[in-house]
C-alpha cells in the first residue's frame, strides 16, 4: 500500500521541509510515503477565496490516482488515537488500494474534495498551522505502522 499525503501550499520553512523528510525516510518500502504539494492560490486583500478554494480543490482532485482511497483531514472529522489508527492503517491494506490524505489551506479544502473522501480525519480539535499538520500526520502514520510490525519506535 502507498500513502500520499497531498498538501496545498509549497515552500515550507526548513523546519518542516526537515521534520517531515525525517518520517518519509523511516517508511519502509512496501508502505512508501509521498507527498505532493498543491500551489496555494495568492491571498490577498480582496482575494476570492471561493474561487482560490475552487482552483485548489480542482488541483487537487487531479493529484489523486485512480482508485486511491480519499481520506480528507478535517476539524470535524473522526479523531482517531494511535491505536485506532493503527488497526484503521490494517483495514486500509486489507482494502487493497492506496490511500491519499488531503490537506487543505488557510480555509481548509475545497467542498469538492470534502463530497469525494470515503473518510474525515481529525488529528486535533486545535487549529494546526497546515506545515505543521505535515509533520504530525507522518509521525502519527510512521507509529501506527510500528505498532503493526511490532516495531520499538512507540516503545521508545
Amino acid at each position: 500500500m502507498r500513502i500520499q499525503i497531498i498538501a496545498v501550499g509549497q515552500k515550507m520553512p526548513a523546519w518542516v521541509e526537515q521534520g517531515f523528510q525525517e518520517y518519509l525516510r523511516r517508511f519502509p518500502a512496501d508502505m512508501p510515503l509521498s507527498l505532493t504539494e498543491i500551489p496555494a492560490g495568492k491571498r490577498g486583500k480582496n482575494a476570492d477565496i471561493k474561487r482560490i478554494l475552487q482552483k485548489e480543490g480542482e488541483l487537487t482532485l487531479a493529484a489523486i490516482p485512480k482508485g486511491n482511497r480519499i481520506v480528507t483531514l478535517e476539524v470535524n472529522g473522526s479523531p482517531w488515537d494511535t491505536p485506532k489508527l493503527a488497526l484503521q492503517m490494517e483495514k486500509w491494506q486489507m482494502d487493497g488500494r492506496d490511500i491519499s490524505l488531503l490537506i487543505g489551506g488557510p480555509e481548509g479544502l475545497a467542498p469538492e474534495c470534502i463530497q469525494v473522501a470515503e473518510q474525515k480525519w481529525s488529528l486535533s480539535t486545535l487549529t494546526l498551522p497546515h506545515p505543521l499538520v505535515r509533520i504530525v500526520l507522518a509521525e502519527s502514520l510512521y507509529r501506527a505502522w510500528s505498532i503493526n510490525n511490532n516495531h520499538p519506535y512507540h516503545r521508545e
